[in-house]
């Protein structure tokens, strides 16, 4: 089988891609920059653009490719509300996409939507897929207008896709900016000895899952007949304040906290329920919170004191 994972290059994509290699797929990998934390994989070919190049895009499909993995997203949700047209802006570099999926007779996708998101507000926990989806950020509304063009799509080219709503990713190579995942920049900055800033009282309940049970969702759904959309989490609520509470305990640090205002983007709670995805594909995550935060603990103190690592995009 011959994949393209597109955003192959980031936090969650490097690990996709190093799953995929040990089950023998051959990988390309679409994004606009190399992977931040280590060298690039010789057994994977790399193509350099931003989604919506269309030459560069088309150059990706050159190898006869079987299925697509798309991971790649320009925004997040903290900063989506100040220009939301740049969700609309990756709904439409989505579609061209989606078209070369169709220009080159690709019948399967699976797609990284957003569990902490498309829900907006839960109406109770844990969150099941028929759960109504009501975004209350733009990037939730983003991620659910993809959603529904890969059905749309489905039914009119049979390009089969498998959405996965994924809860809270943390783990190794994910980005130490405060922009997208709370335990690494945490983790860092306690390692740091600089402050770290809770958004509202710290009650809001967040679903955390090791980035390495979410590879294994990739593959597994990639590997399996079935399409549709499913709930890619712990099935487990953690406070901020609990995590930062075993934060402390792992790194053996006290924390200095600075409280800002709730932000108006952020759900309150969110758990995910993931019954179906071991149902049909037999996915169920096997990372606990304790022994992921244990091994991104010591992947952080091995970075050093210079933990971004540029490459050349060739």
């Amino acid at each position: 089988m011959n994949v393209l994972v597109v955003g192959g290059g980031g936090f969650v994509g490097s690990h996709v891609v190093d799953a995929l290699l040990e089950e023998k797929v051959s990988v390309t990998v679409f994004d606009r920059k190399p992977e931040r934390f280590r060298r690039p994989v010789a057994q994977v070919t790399y193509i350099c653009g931003n989604l919506n190049d269309a030459v560069a895009l088309e150059k990706a499909f050159s190898s006869s490719i079987d299925a697509v993995i798309h991971l790649a997203c320009a925004t997040v949700p903290k900063t989506s509300n100040d220009n939301p047209m740049q969700d609309v802006e990756s709904v439409n570099a989505t579609l061209g996409l989606l078209n070369l999926c169709v220009k080159f007779r690709v019948k399967r996708i699976v797609f990284a939507s957003s569990g902490g998101t498309v829900y907006g507000i839960p109406e109770s926990l844990p969150i099941g897929e028929n759960h109504p989806t009501d975004p209350i950020c733009s990037y939730g509304i983003g991620k659910l207008a993809v959603e529904k063009y890969l059905q749309l799509y489905d039914r009119l080219y049979s390009c089969s896709s498998t959405i996965l709503r994924i809860a809270n990713p943390y783990g190794t190579r994910q980005s130490l900016k405060f922009t997208q995942g709370v335990i690494p920049v945490f983790m860092n900055r306690i390692l740091a000895g600089k402050p770290i800033t809770i958004w509202g009282d710290g009650s809001a309940v967040r679903d955390f899952v090791s980035v390495h049970d979410v590879a294994k969702s990739f593959l597994l759904a990639l590997k399996s007949d079935a399409a549709g959309i499913f709930n890619v989490g712990s099935g487990i609520g953690t406070s901020i304040n609990e995590l930062v509470r075993l934060l402390s305990s792992i790194q053996q640090l006290e924390p200095v906290i600075v409280r800002e205002q709730a932000r108006n983007c952020d759900v309150p709670n969110i758990v995910l329920d993931c019954r179906k995805a071991k149902a049909v594909y037999g996915w169920e995550p096997q990372v606990t919170l304790s022994a992921g935060l244990m091994e991104l603990a010591h992947w952080l103190e091995s970075l050093g004191s210079s933990p971004v690592r540029d490459q050349p995009c060739s």
